[in-house]
């Protein structure tokens, strides 16, 4: 390991945050075929938060911005009524879409995904390499939605918390069996600030420790030391802390979750007015929330208003989604 993110401010993280993943390209290994899509015929057990139409000041308020993923300028957004599921999709949730589709993620069809390094529950023989910027991240042999720390670990227990290791891809492969859709991303910023406006975090601008741990992220010095402060190392249960004005939880810290929207971090400055749908195209798509991972000195996006991508064939142990549904 090195010490860069000890020396590292939360706004200099860069374009993409390195506490979130890497991408799979990372670690060059040749692209499968592409599995189909599931047709709709399933049914979607998430509980449904009524999202009311409004408008909203979307972007960052508090200065807290990282240089470079586009949160500003701050601009108003009007914004159709709709539903979203309360939490991300859970493990048990998901299993029932994998049991009645049969279908496989893109980490099962690759044969490994990127795993935290102090979450590794494999032998060393099933690492297959490391980022070279992050290092805490390894490929994974064997790792998936089933085995989230490698082939040693399982998700037994784990029924009601988030599914990781899933794709955007994977994530539209669900929405398509539930009849769903993945969020756009200012629906999801919309939903996440619970009828707060301009506030830094869903429950207002309170620093996350005050009063007692709000939220699942990283306590101690990344990326060695977590002195679990929260309670957790890695995901927590979905209903976990305290929902926020709508209803909703953990929409930050715990899993970073996939949105529509491709990224483009210029965006901001043309964005429709109303139920802006994102760039038209892209190489990379939004994911917002932050994850277990984010810790102040290093990674500050658990913050409504935070940015982050990857590529829509990648997946790691700390990321899901949450879907929408018209009203």
């Amino acid at each position: 390991m090195t010490d860069d993110s000890e020396s590292q401010s939360a706004g200099d993280c860069g374009p993409s945050c390195t506490c979130g993943a890497p991408q799979r390209q990372t670690f060059s290994l040749s692209v499968p075929p592409r599995a189909s899509t599931p047709a709709a015929s399933g049914s979607h057990p998430i509980p449904q938060a009524q999202i009311p139409a409004g408008t909203f000041l979307m972007g960052d308020s508090s200065g807290d911005e990282n240089r470079g993923d586009g949160e500003t300028p701050v601009h108003a957004v009007r914004m159709s009524a709709f539903e979203i599921d309360t939490t991300t999709v859970t493990n048990d949730a998901f299993a029932a879409f994998v049991d009645a589709t049969g279908y496989r993620t893109e980490a099962e069809t690759f044969g490994f995904s990127a795993v935290f390094h102090l979450a590794l529950t494999a032998p060393e023989s099933d690492i297959m390499g490391q980022a070279a910027q992050t290092p805490w991240w390894l490929g994974v042999k064997g790792a998936d939605w089933r085995h989230p720390g490698g082939a040693g670990s399982s998700i037994d227990d784990l029924g009601d918390h988030p599914v990781v290791h899933v794709s955007h891809n994977d994530a539209l492969a669900y929405c398509a069996w539930a009849g769903r859709m993945l969020p756009t991303e200012a629906q999801w910023e919309y939903a996440s600030r619970g009828g707060l406006d301009s506030r830094k975090y869903p429950w207002g601008d309170e620093e996350v420790s005050d009063g007692g741990w709000r939220v699942n992220i990283w306590q101690g010095s990344f990326p060695r030391v977590n002195t679990l402060e929260d309670g957790f190392l890695t995901t927590a249960p979905v209903r976990t802390f305290q929902p926020n004005g709508y209803g909703l939880w953990q929409t930050v810290g715990n899993v970073w979750e996939w949105c529509a929207d491709w990224y483009d971090p210029r965006y901001y400055a043309r964005s429709a007015v109303a139920d802006p749908p994102g760039p038209a195209s892209g190489s990379a798509r939004v994911m917002r929330g932050g994850s277990f991972l984010c810790h102040i000195s290093y990674c500050n996006r658990y913050r409504n208003s935070a940015r982050s991508q990857n590529t829509p064939d990648s997946s790691m142990s700390n990321a899901g989604f949450r879907t929408v549904a018209a009203v």
